[in-house]
């Protein structure tokens, strides 16, 4: 398979008061749950298969969003192994009137491809040239490692009597 470069995804949209609670403030399940389709796409895009969420990094809320807040979620491709994908998602808020932007998340989603089985399936390596791209990589490879070490410590439920 030939290297490809990443293209970044980019989803705008609005905060409305059906996705705020009590405070006013955009649910963090909601925008996990737009950051995972927007994670989805490039994965999809850059791999042309289809893709399934294996680990999502941590996530530390930086900004909140607030109901009338223009919500920008930027995915872009960072690491590629032989059949899983590290997608860097970043979400950025934007009041309207003002123009004010304020960084409110980053985190990697960790995407696996799969066939029509649903079985993992290969991905084309990832193109990487400049510094920042190398910088990228090198930081998601770890939160790679970090995901499959995390998975292993995973103790099995108990079982049910």
């Amino acid at each position: 398979m030939q290297p490809k470069k990443s293209e970044p995804v980019h989803n705008w949209s609005f905060v409305f008061p059906n996705d705020a609670n009590p405070q006013g403030t955009m649910f963090g399940g909601k925008l996990l749950a737009v950051m995972d389709i927007v994670a989805g796409i490039a994965a999809a895009r850059h791999s042309r298969t289809r893709v399934a969420v294996a680990s999502i990094d941590s996530i530390t809320f930086m900004a909140p969003l607030h109901v009338g807040d223009m919500v920008e979620v930027i995915a872009c491709v960072v690491w590629t192994g032989k059949t899983s994908i590290v997608v860097k998602t970043d979400v950025f808020g934007e009041e309207p009137c003002t123009g004010t932007r304020k960084h409110c998340i980053s985190t990697h989603f960790i995407m696996i491809a799969i066939d029509e089985n649903h079985h993992p399936t290969p991905v084309p390596p990832l193109l990487v040239e400049t510094e920042r791209e190398k910088s990228a990589y090198a930081a998601a490879e770890l939160v790679k490692k970090r995901a499959l070490a995390q998975r292993d410590m995973i103790e099995l439920p108990l079982p049910r009597s």
